[in-house]
């Protein structure tokens, strides 16, 4: 099994000031520019690659002991299978309370991506599919309010998921990598689904 994993931090709860005006023929969505800040979240997800399925989490910090504590929810989520799971470089995904509960499971390995290519990662690709559908127009008047947004999209999403797909070869892909001036690209240029 494999599972992309990243987490989103620094979700805003965010509540308008006024509701947002609707869109119209002729009339663009318009929005105040004034809010109040109710907090902010961070969202884990694991994107099992074969389905596009997510398992997610929110917690209100990302460090060390929050990525443990959703990798624990993982392999529950998973219980004997083989899981490789694939994910960027950030330093809480190497601390050593994190590496010492990943030697005692034989079953879970991590891979990471090249750094500067988290674009790799396509959980990346649901983390902006989430940004966009579900939390940018959103007006949450409490944390509360924001985690239950994201677990109802992300219920949604398990309902109708399908699995992201490359569309360049991977030769193509490949080779970016290989290229010094192209790595940081974050582009997902050849992908589709979702």
């Amino acid at each position: 099994m494999v599972l992309c994993v990243d987490e989103k931090s620094q979700i805003q709860a965010l509540e308008r000031t006024r509701p947002i005006r609707r869109v119209w023929p002729g009339r663009p969505e318009r929005r105040t520019h004034d809010y109040l800040r109710h907090g902010t979240t961070t969202l884990f997800a694991a994107l099992e690659v074969a389905t596009g399925r997510v398992t997610n989490q929110c917690a209100l910090r990302h460090r060390h002991q929050e990525f443990l504590a959703f990798l624990q929810q993982v392999a529950r989520t998973y219980p004997r299978r083989q899981l490789h799971v694939i994910c960027d470089n950030y330093a809480t995904h190497k601390h050593p309370v994190v590496r010492g509960w990943l030697a005692k499971q034989r079953r879970i390995r991590l891979h990471f991506t090249p750094t500067s290519a988290s674009w790799l990662n396509l959980v990346e690709v649901f983390f902006s599919i989430v940004d966009r559908q579900a939390l940018r127009r959103g007006h949450f008047p409490s944390i509360q309010d924001l985690i239950a947004a994201i677990d109802r999209f992300c219920q949604t999403w398990n309902e109708h998921c399908q699995p992201f797909s490359w569309t360049k070869p991977a030769e193509e892909i490949l080779a970016k990598l290989k290229h010094p001036d192209s790595v940081g690209n974050r582009s997902t240029d050849g992908l589709s689904g979702g």
